[in-house]
């Protein structure tokens, strides 16, 4: 019988070596080796009032950038010196010895995806092919938007909600802390942050109500559709 955990290290491998994500600045690394924080793609008040420049100072300027120093410090003299960040989220999968490396290096991968899943006066409705996806795979908009409330509301602890590709069909899931579908083999679209520092300054414990503004007035179907030609 062979080894589970090598059969999970080989699909993550696989997973991440054809993932092409669409939009992200500067993912490599630097000139230094180094890995940098990427610019968020609007003004750090260009998502107000849904998301206030405030919440965006603390979450952007102090958690990503602390998952990208940590990064750098991690990577130090070990093998993942010079890797993509990519190949460091699924090569470090699953594995135990590891879990510091994959924790900063997929919370860094995580925020950068969610920041280009948001964009301002976004949300509403998809068109073209992904629209004709959610009708056939979810069940039409309206139930799309239901169960990708519901099921990133119910994350319990902190995590993260999804739209993905897996086997050629749309499905929403979410993964807790700083799980990434596409080490299952699953394509991400579009994510939505529950962790609490994305959201508690302006909504406190009001989860249900951030998600369900991100959904209606934030979400960047055109990062989605270029997601979706690239699965």
């Amino acid at each position: 019988m062979s080894d589970p955990s090598r059969r999970t290290a080989l699909k993550a491998a696989a997973a991440a070596a054809t993932l092409a994500v669409v939009g992200f600045p500067n993912l490599a690394r630097s000139q230094t080796r180094m890995f940098t924080l990427p610019p968020l793609p609007y003004a750090d008040s260009a998502l107000a009032p849904v998301i206030s420049a405030n919440t965006l100072g603390f979450h952007y300027g102090k958690h990503h950038k602390t998952y990208v120093d940590n990064l750098n410090n991690l990577v130090k003299g070990t093998a993942h010196e010079g890797a993509t960040l990519e190949k460091i989220v699924a090569d470090s999968a699953g594995k135990a010895d590891q879990a510091g490396m994959f924790n900063n290096a997929a919370q860094i991968w995580n925020h950068t995806f969610y920041w280009n899943s948001l964009k301002p006066k976004g949300g509403g409705k998809p068109s073209g092919k992904l629209a004709a996806m959610i009708d056939s795979d979810l069940g039409g908009y309206d139930n799309f938007r239901k169960e990708f409330a519901a099921t990133t509301v119910s994350q319990f602890g902190s995590g993260w909600g999804w739209l993905v590709v897996e086997g050629g069909k749309l499905k929403v899931v979410k993964t807790g802390n700083a799980e990434v579908p596409f080490t299952k083999g699953q394509k991400p679209l579009l994510t939505i942050d529950v962790w609490e520092h994305a959201y508690y300054l302006d909504y406190q414990n009001k989860r249900a109500d951030y998600v369900n503004a991100l959904i209606d007035q934030l979400l960047n179907w055109d990062f989605a559709a270029e997601n979706l030609a690239k699965a």
